[in-house]
């Protein structure tokens, strides 16, 4: 374990969000590999006591991408960091960054369950500023384009 992410993980923010994507990947895990032999996971950030009682029980598959989310969180260079969809630099590999997507759009549904209504509230509030940010720069390049 790296001093960076040790560091990084006594950030309330970092915890908050390394907390929201270990919930998320439990009900991914929950829904998806019940049949699976499951365990209290070792993560980085769970040796470090990211978790407390609320440690996440995890497959060995929803285990390695929730350590492989961890580290990626701890280690982003944006700040304010924006919701990984509407950031500009995607630091996750492929195969992560498809399987991420995979897992909140089943999760983000079911979270509110999990005590996470006004995360999702602030994701759709954060969600169509950004939309309506990308139609204003659409609207001025096109805008540009028209005055040469």
């Amino acid at each position: 374990m790296n001093e960076r992410f040790v560091e990084k993980m006594s950030d309330r923010q970092v915890i908050h969000d390394v907390k929201v994507l270990a919930d998320f990947t439990q009900i991914w895990c929950d829904g998806h590999h019940a049949d699976r032999t499951r365990r209290r996971v070792e993560t980085d950030a769970a040796l470090l006591d990211v978790y407390g009682r609320k440690t996440p029980t995890l497959c060995e598959e929803c285990e390695a991408h929730l350590a492989y989310g961890e580290k990626r969180r701890a280690h982003c260079p944006k700040d304010p960091k924006p919701f990984c969809a509407h950031c500009d630099t995607h630091c996750y590999r492929i195969e992560e960054r498809t399987w991420q997507q995979q897992m909140m759009r089943y999760s983000g549904p079911k979270s509110w369950r999990k005590g996470h209504a006004i995360d999702g509230i602030k994701h759709v509030l954060e969600a169509r500023k950004w939309r309506r940010e990308m139609e204003r720069r659409s609207a001025q390049a096109a805008a540009d384009t028209g005055k040469d």
